[in-house]
């Protein structure tokens, strides 16, 4: 009798441990003065870099007509969810580096998590339907126009939002669902799965099952649509006469070395086990597919582009005339 009393009182203190988490203590890579402060300033001067880069792209493919083809489309809605992208994480880590107060609610944990998931599965999404678009290009020049028309383009948008939005709302349902009871320290610069499931006292077995099987479909799938794609490109392209190959080459490159930082990163972080997640290369790893793809799509990606590069510096003229 005593043992079940005991048994019944054990449980009850576990429930009510896991009830009382209500905020959590998210880690910073370092805690020394110095070193924390050019650490939150390199990351304060990516940030902006990144939104005075992207904001740059939007405006020159919107302000200008031979710049309003499927192409830039894309390219002008990827540099508009890079911009939101990179501020669900990064501004609440400067804040917290500054201030040293590095709490965050339950409430504030999900919500960036729900825009973390988000941003990150139509950033994929936008990655692979661009793959395709390229491939529609280079392999079709033809019949480029009739691939990528304007239908194909919206509802390719519209339909990357909606499958984010689901996708985002099932993972953090399902993590949100269970208890926290083991620690309410968070090993990682903002709120993600893998530190969250460390951190349960439930059964985390179907979460962490979802996880992995979501995340082979999902990412699986559209590396298999980007590489499949990517395929088509180079055996069209060693066709081309030798001067014509590098030229094509080259406006491929940036595309696969952001795809693959992102899922090579990503992958990483979500598929290996959660026990060893309490390292600092986890959070390296991690700035990889939150602020890394971000950056690399407005200064590489987007600015080896010879007609963007024409419009953004007619922007930034007129700009400066203006001011003047």
């Amino acid at each position: 009798m005593n043992t079940r009393r005991t048994g019944i009182r054990h449980h009850f203190q576990k429930m009510t441990n896991s009830t009382m988490v209500t905020e959590f203590l998210l880690m910073g890579f370092v805690d020394k003065g110095e070193i924390r402060f050019l650490h939150t300033m390199l990351f304060l001067l990516m940030y902006l870099s990144t939104l005075l880069g992207n904001l740059l792209i939007v405006s020159a493919t919107t302000l200008y007509q031979n710049l309003h083809t499927p192409m830039y489309f894309f390219l002008r809605n990827m540099s508009i969810l890079d911009m939101c992208f990179i501020s669900v994480t990064v501004p609440n880590a400067c804040v917290n580096s500054f201030t040293r107060n590095r709490t965050i609610s339950l409430a504030g944990c999900a919500t960036q998590l729900f825009l973390l998931i988000y941003c990150a599965c139509v950033e994929l999404l936008f990655l692979t339907v661009m793959a395709h678009g390229r491939s529609g290009a280079i392999c079709q020049p033809l019949l480029y126009p009739v691939i990528m028309n304007q239908r194909f383009c919206v509802w390719a948008t519209l339909f990357s939002l909606l499958s984010g939005l689901i996708y985002a709302a099932v993972h953090t349902g399902n993590t949100f669902r269970l208890s926290f009871c083991r620690s309410d320290v968070i090993y990682q610069f903002f709120c993600d799965i893998p530190p969250l499931l460390s951190n349960s006292c439930s059964d985390t077995f179907n979460s962490i099952l979802l996880l992995i099987v979501s995340d082979i479909v999902f990412c699986g799938g559209c590396f298999f649509f980007i590489t499949m794609s990517y395929f088509h490109i180079f055996s069209t392209v060693q066709k081309f006469p030798t001067r014509e190959r590098g030229k094509a080459f080259s406006t491929c490159v940036p595309h696969i070395l952001v795809v693959s930082v992102f899922l090579s990163s990503i992958t990483y972080v979500y598929l290996k086990p959660s026990a060893a997640s309490e390292t600092i290369q986890d959070m390296i790893l991690s700035s990889f597919y939150t602020i890394i793809p971000p950056l690399l799509n407005a200064m590489i990606y987007s600015f080896r582009n010879k007609q963007v590069k024409d419009a953004v510096r007619k922007v930034l003229t007129n700009f400066v005339s203006g001011k003047q």
